[in-house]
């Protein structure tokens, strides 16, 4: 989704009750948390650590092909989107994992697009988005994850906030991206649920605050390539995969994490892609 002027406004949110699902792996939970009554999602709490680092880069504005470093964190041990990028699971347990998180998801038919625009998600990458990680910091949401997932990142002059360049392990090519602001486009951030999907499967009937949750919410966020992203539109996983099959369930997992934690349905097909993903 291409960056747009981010324009701060503050409001605040009612208090929420939560509804958790509980996961466990290896002897580690990690929590999924739902939307409570009044319809606002509460992040869940941290799963296990994993190692973050990665390969660096020299500047510049491609990609070259290769496997693309580290490409981050497990799904599993990243519930609330918090720690960088997106690997692979690949563990017989794992797997599994994957698919009681997938499991859990509710489905209904796809809903029509009508009424539906950006803006009624907020201002792209406003900072003031309230209930999710790292709002008010200063930042927009854009740059936010930026940092969160580059590498070698670089800002502007007098600033700690605007990355100007990085060095990007994309999961969803296996590329390593060496970027620049100056061809800004060259990474998008990808809203893992898309907003305009989202819309038609029930957040056309929220608030305007908990839509600009799911629009700024890093556990919707992962900055990729952006010709695969500009492909994948507002495409469900029945239509849409990662170009990368080794990252196609951990893609699965975390569509599955928004969807759980919003409580937003999918479509039975996108449900048996999913499952598909991670051997179900």
């Amino acid at each position: 989704m291409a960056p747009r002027q981010n324009v701060r406004v503050r409001r605040a949110v009612p208090a929420v009750a939560v509804a958790a699902a509980t996961l466990l792996i290896g002897g580690c939970r990690a929590d999924l948390a739902g939307g409570g009554a009044s319809g606002t999602p509460s992040p869940p709490p941290s799963g296990a650590t994993a190692p973050t680092g990665g390969a660096g880069g020299s500047d510049g504005d491609g990609g070259s092909a290769g496997d693309g470093g580290d490409f981050g964190v497990s799904p599993i041990a990243n519930p609330d989107g918090t720690k960088p990028g997106l690997a692979p699971l690949t563990s017989a347990a794992d797997l599994a994992m994957g698919r009681r998180v997938i499991s859990q998801v509710t489905t209904k038919g796809r809903g029509p697009k009508t009424g539906y625009d950006r803006d009624e998600f907020g201002y792209a990458w406003m900072d003031s988005a309230n209930g999710v990680p790292d709002a008010h910091n200063g930042c927009d949401t854009r740059d936010d994850v930026l940092k969160r997932d580059g590498h070698d990142v670089r800002y502007r002059s007098g600033s700690d906030c605007v990355v100007t360049s990085m060095t990007l392990n994309d999961p969803y090519t296996a590329k390593t991206i060496h970027w620049r602001k100056t061809k800004a486009t060259a990474v998008q951030i990808d809203h893992v649920m898309p907003l305009s999907y989202d819309w038609q499967m029930g957040a056309a009937h929220w608030t305007k605050d908990k839509r600009e949750q799911i629009a700024n919410d890093p556990l919707n966020l992962i900055p990729v390539d952006g010709p695969s992203n500009g492909s994948k539109s507002d495409s469900g996983p029945a239509s849409w995969l990662p170009p990368n099959k080794a990252i196609r369930c951990s893609y699965a997992v975390r569509f599955a994490q928004v969807s759980l934690k919003y409580r937003l349905p999918v479509t039975s097909a996108d449900k048996s892609m999913m499952l598909k993903q991670c051997g179900g």
